[in-house]
């Protein structure tokens, strides 16, 4: 790994545990061990190196939805598969990093919502027509409305206002909001298929919380 590379990783490291406004280039560095001098040889500011990390992380988001698509058994199971995904992230993210991309880092905020309104989207009408032909969701969805919906929701888990992160964890709001979504557009065999992975998430979880 060269130096960029690891600078990026420590700065999203950091970004994403601990939100972008209260993590200083100083910080990175000292985190790092090395200069401040040496990260402004890679980035011009902060700005710069938050733009960086999004860009990292929206490729890596694509990737992942590229695989899902490829090793998903359906639809329904698609969407459990990325659901997962989000919430393994959602883990150790401060859900105020939107926030303060929103209004401290307007290009890096630009960036992902082309992610969200361009590759999200499509992504989305995919999966409900792969869901259409399948059986599993209902031939009467108007797609781009649905698709739009689920997107807000699915961005709606980093809105203090909404779901006050005192009050809520995160990723059980996105896994609701998401079961949510499923159910409003799956047919009875795409319910069944929703009962079916339901419990093996159910599962998992419990075998992970007694390792």
């Amino acid at each position: 790994m060269d130096v960029k590379e690891r600078i990026l990783g420590k700065a999203a490291d950091l970004f994403l545990r601990y939100g972008i406004r209260s993590i200083t280039m100083d910080e990175i560095a000292t985190q790092l061990g090395i200069s401040k001098k040496t990260i402004y040889q890679f980035f011009t500011d902060k700005d710069d190196m938050v733009s960086a990390v999004i860009d990292q992380e929206i490729r890596k988001n694509e990737e992942e939805c590229v695989l899902f698509r490829q090793q998903a058994e359906n639809a329904v199971h698609q969407i459990f598969m990325a659901q997962e995904s989000v919430e393994e992230m959602l883990k150790y993210t401060n859900p105020l990093m939107v926030y303060d991309l929103e209004k401290h880092h307007p290009r890096a905020f630009k960036r992902l919502k082309e992610f969200k309104y361009q590759f999200l989207h499509q992504v989305l009408m995919d999966n409900l027509q792969w869901g259409m032909e399948e059986g599993v969701y209902r031939l009467d969805l108007h797609k781009d409305i649905v698709v739009k919906a689920r997107i807000e929701a699915a961005f709606l888990v980093f809105n203090p206002d909404v779901y006050p992160h005192s009050r809520y964890k995160v990723a059980e709001v996105a896994f609701e909001l998401a079961i949510l979504f499923l159910n409003s557009v799956a047919t009875d065999a795409g319910r069944a298929l929703i009962g079916k992975y339901t419990i093996e998430r159910n599962k998992k979880i419990s075998h992970e919380q007694k390792v």
